[in-house]
């Protein structure tokens, strides 16, 4: 009897620290501007067990920091396409897109060629 116990034991401990309380994940995010860098990283940091998240305007990566204890890339990735930004497999919904401001509106090519030259000024 005390063998299972030991075994069990054992196999409780094993799960509990196969997961990472601090895993680091990176993904592709659309957008275009700042606004859109302030959506993304709101949508990630409101994700109960996201500790840090950047996302940077020119490469569109978005750098992360989570608990996998209480969270994943899976739902992380549900919150983004949630307040309208395509992530690299997703596109989030028309509905969803439509609720961005109208300068982040980073699948209309007229507004993305207004942002280059706008970078090419500064």
């Amino acid at each position: 009897m005390k063998k299972i116990i030991i075994i069990a034991l054992m196999l409780t401990t094993t799960l509990t620290f196969a997961q990472n309380k601090n895993a680091k994940a990176s993904m592709e995010v659309d957008g275009i501007c700042g606004m859109c860098k302030a959506r993304i990283e709101k949508a990630c940091l409101n994700t109960k067990g996201v500790k840090w998240a950047d996302w940077n305007v020119d490469t569109h990566e978005l750098k992360l920091i989570f608990d996998e204890r209480k969270t994943d890339t899976t739902t992380i990735k549900k919150q983004i396409l949630a307040v309208g930004h395509d992530v690299k497999d997703e596109k989030a919904t028309e509905e969803a897109y439509a609720t961005v401001h109208d300068c982040c509106k980073y699948r209309d090519e007229d507004i993305k060629e207004a942002h280059e030259e706008e970078k090419d000024k500064s």
